[in-house]
């Protein structure tokens, strides 16, 4: 028998005798663990082929162990690794001024322009645009926080949040869910950046350089010289990938400088082009009132919060590097709105500018950057340059933070024996290139109902995890019991399928109210009031999952509810703040011995709790 089936076979034989024999496990003590793991590493056999050697140089050595030489299971390793295992002090490095920059870092970018203008292609005018803009990115700061909490106080990431909602396994199909979405945004994302590249290589080498490099590409979209820039662009991004998340505040404080400047520079320069003159009414030839313009009005605020539907999954991927208990807290409730409503002020004011000289709705800055470039003065040209390098910037740390980082942490809880953070950014940049986002980018009504069509699948699923988290449990969390498969803990729901069915439930619940008009916003026909409620998808989303997986757990309780408190009396809160320091040792002890050192205390707790037979000692 090879290490693996040894590691395997102590694991089971041990959690065994802990259901079995709950009184023996006490006896065990630390010097049993190291024992073990001693004989362990002994007992690691050299490859026996060439594939075997193959199998062992890919897979991700883990560090969270003392017996760090000898490989481990792919459910090993799925329930616990290095890069989901809670942070420690010495990685939680982000202060407020971290959050505040990361947020001034990621509005300032080209996508937030475009979700600006949405309105404008509605039919609103300039403040009834910028109206939904603060409503919209307020209730996005609110989502975001409610989210940042669980990461902020435990430490943890989302595939872990996840696991306590939905069950150490039923979670792998929901941070499935989310990878998706990450690539899909990266793949968008570095799309839009090649345009940068694009306006910077035809402000050197002339504007008609697309047309001078041979078109070989057979759609309409796209043509060989956006796809060679898209390739560029792309390429570009791949050294930051290399780098641990919680060394990229230094990027997100670089771009947080540049990126302003160029963003108000533009506005400056095209008032100046535009002679002072703004389209101030309604930029399309169709002037909406009404119910239409009402309609129109929830739109624009809707498409904000279906811009950020993956990032407030994510919350806890950041979160959790917070230095203190508010680090995350106030910092994003207040500059989050801030800074996308200024952003999106400076779009639509750059958009009303370009209508006055070109007679053109723009929904990209980009496209009036290109316009610029028709005038082929040397100032055109230099201006044109530096803007877009600076979106470019913009655009590549917005993409860093806001998917490879998300992607990669999510792809640690899929397959962990082959895959940590960097090398999952690495797997999201590849996939990116078989997406073809010029499709979901050729126009504004295209990109918006991909929007859309995200936010109905993530909104219910931040449904059940809020629920969960603020209402069943109020705070309390155990976070050994995060981290196996014994069906007795609390999050494997008492099945060795580690699926919470009321979770599952209101997850599916959620959907179903938007799911005729997500049909309809692909095609087929569907009755007005089906597209209506799926105007307010987020919302409905999230309410409908939240408010089903509460009555259901109501009726039917799950385990680790804290006792002695009634269901709807929120004056007891046990959200805590952990420390993780020995969190490696605590759980190696814990999958051993079955008991664990609380992570929970007050008056009426102890300082450890057996598994086996749920007694209090």
């Amino acid at each position: 028998m090879n290490s693996i089936n040894d590691v395997a076979s102590a694991f089971e034989i041990l959690s065994e005798r802990q259901t079995n024999s709950p009184e023996g496990l006490t006896k065990r003590n630390t010097t049993t663990v190291e024992v073990l793991d001693s004989r362990l590493e002994e007992n690691d056999t050299p490859p026996k082929n060439f594939w075997e050697k193959v199998l062992r140089f890919v897979e991700v050595k883990q560090h969270h162990a003392s017996a760090t030489r000898r490989s481990e299971s792919i459910v090993e390793s799925f329930l616990y690794n290095d890069d989901l295992a809670p942070v420690e002090a010495k990685r939680r490095v982000w202060t407020w001024k971290q959050f505040v920059f990361f947020w001034i870092s990621g509005s300032f970018n080209v996508n937030s322009w475009q979700i600006s203008a949405t309105g404008l292609q509605l039919g609103l005018n300039w403040w009834q645009t910028w109206i939904c803009i603060w409503i919209g990115y307020i209730a996005v700061a609110l989502f975001v926080v409610v989210g940042s909490r669980v990461g902020n106080f435990y430490h943890i990431s989302f595939p872990i949040s996840s696991r306590i909602s939905f069950g150490i396994y039923f979670s792998l199909w929901i941070v499935l869910n989310r990878v998706v979405m990450a690539c899909v945004w990266y793949s968008v994302q570095t799309y839009i950046g090649s345009q940068t590249v694009q306006l910077m290589l035809m402000s050197i080498f002339g504007t008609d350089l697309d047309t001078r490099i041979h078109n070989t590409m057979n759609t309409p979209n796209i043509t060989t010289f956006g796809f060679m820039c898209f390739m560029l662009f792309w390429g570009a991004q791949l050294p930051v990938l290399w780098f641990p998340p919680h060394t990229l505040r230094y990027l997100f404080a670089l771009k947080s400088i540049i990126s302003p400047f160029a963003a108000f520079g533009f506005l400056i320069w095209t008032l100046k082009k535009s002679h002072g003159n703004l389209a101030l009414g309604s930029l399309t030839e169709v002037h909406p009132s009404g119910a239409i313009l009402g309609w129109n009005f929830i739109r624009s605020i809707m498409s904000a919060l279906d811009n950020f539907s993956t990032l407030i999954l994510n919350a806890p991927d950041f979160s959790r590097f917070s230095t203190t208990k508010r680090s995350s807290i106030y910092s994003q409730l207040f500059i989050l709105p801030l800074m996308y409503a200024i952003i999106s002020i400076i779009g639509i004011l750059v958009t009303s500018a370009a209508y006055t000289m070109y007679g053109v709705n723009y929904w990209s800055p980009l496209d009036v950057l290109a316009q610029f470039l028709n005038h082929y003065t040397s100032g055109n040209r230099a201006g044109v340059f530096l803007i877009s390098f600076a979106f470019g910037i913009a655009q590549l740390g917005t993409n860093i933070a806001s998917n490879s980082i998300s992607a990669g942490t999510d792809m640690t809880a899929l397959l962990p024996k082959f895959i940590n953070i960097r090398r999952g950014s690495y797997i999201c940049a590849a996939i990116s290139l078989a997406i073809c986002p010029w499709n979901l980018m050729a126009s504004s009504s295209k990109f918006t109902t991909a929007l859309a069509a995200y936010a109905v699948f993530l909104s219910s699923i931040a449904g059940v995890v809020a629920a969960d988290y603020y209402v069943v449990r109020k705070g309390l969390i155990r976070l050994q019991h995060c981290y196996t498969n014994h069906r007795s803990t609390l999050y494997m729901y008492g099945s060795r399928y580690g699926t919470n069915w009321r979770a599952v439930v209101a997850y599916v619940v959620g959907i179903v109210p938007n799911f005729p008009g997500f049909i309809g916003s692909v095609g087929p026909t569907v009755p007005i009031g089906a597209m209506r409620v799926y105007y307010l998808n987020y919302f409905v989303g999230y309410l409908v999952s939240f408010l089903v997986y509460s009555a259901l757990c109501y009726y039917w309780p799950v385990a680790g509810m804290p006792e002695g408190v009634g269901y709807f009396d929120f004056s007891r809160w046990f959200e805590r703040w952990i420390e993780v320091e020995d969190f490696a040792e605590q759980r190696r002890r814990f999958e051993l011995m079955g008991y664990e050192d609380a992570d929970f205390e007050d008056d009426s707790s102890a300082s450890m709790v057996i598994v086996g037979n749920k007694e209090k000692v």
